[in-house]
């Protein structure tokens, strides 16, 4: 059965570049992104991790861990950061898991034999500190994937999972939010002391309650 959103993550052993690994153990209480890679060396690929480790702080300071995988072995991985330093000017120190045995990639369903039979397709998940699915999204290997577009979304899942709101397309941090139908606009205006307006009766909006 293929994996879906509100499923526990899979939990796994792996060798990766900063050494052996639980999964479980190595993202504790944090957030977590999981992000598969078609094959070392390949360029679009480089881009992306590189990205990943220019964008450390931003991951950090929302209590992120991130992890890259690729059917790839090891020696080869080290190999191919030494590369994503050079030409991303970058420092990758996050793990890059050398699942030579597929074991991740099945597990959470990263080989779709239409795309290929052997490598993994562009799979990103999103696991909460319940180590839950909170998000994935999968690309074709042609393109690149937005990492602020990821960074937003966590922002939105790290903030509707603490309050009664939703938030609005191309919502960012700091932008007003939706009060979701389950609670009435007679309690959002007692939940929400900032304000509430009223579009419609379903369309509800609130100042994002965790920003001063």
């Amino acid at each position: 059965m293929s994996l879906r959103l509100g499923d526990a993550a899979p939990n796994f052993k792996a060798v990766t570049t900063e050494g052996e690994i639980d999964f479980y153990e190595y993202l504790g209480n944090s957030w977590g992104v999981l992000f598969s890679h078609p094959a070392d060396y390949t360029p679009v690929c480089t881009t992306e991790l590189g990205k990943t480790a220019l964008l450390k702080q931003e991951f950090e300071k929302r209590g992120v861990k991130v992890l890259a995988v690729s059917v790839d072995p090891l020696d080869k991985h080290l190999g191919w950061r030494n590369d994503i330093n050079e030409t991303q000017h970058c420092t990758v120190d996050f793990p890059i898991i050398a699942d030579e045995s597929k074991e991740v990639a099945n597990l959470y369903g990263m080989i779709h034999p239409n795309a290929s039979e052997t490598f993994t397709v562009r799979s990103l998940f999103i696991i909460g500190p319940d180590k839950k699915v909170k998000l994935m999204i999968t690309y074709p290997a042609s393109t690149g994937r937005n990492f602020y577009e990821v960074l937003r979304v966590i922002d939105s899942l790290q903030l509707t999972a603490n309050y009664s709101v939703a938030t609005p397309a191309d919502w960012k941090s700091g932008e007003d939010v939706i009060v979701v139908p389950s609670v009435s606009t007679e309690d959002a205006i007692k939940k929400f002391p900032k304000g509430v307006k009223v579009v419609k009766p379903y369309l509800r909006y609130t100042p994002q309650p965790n920003k001063d």
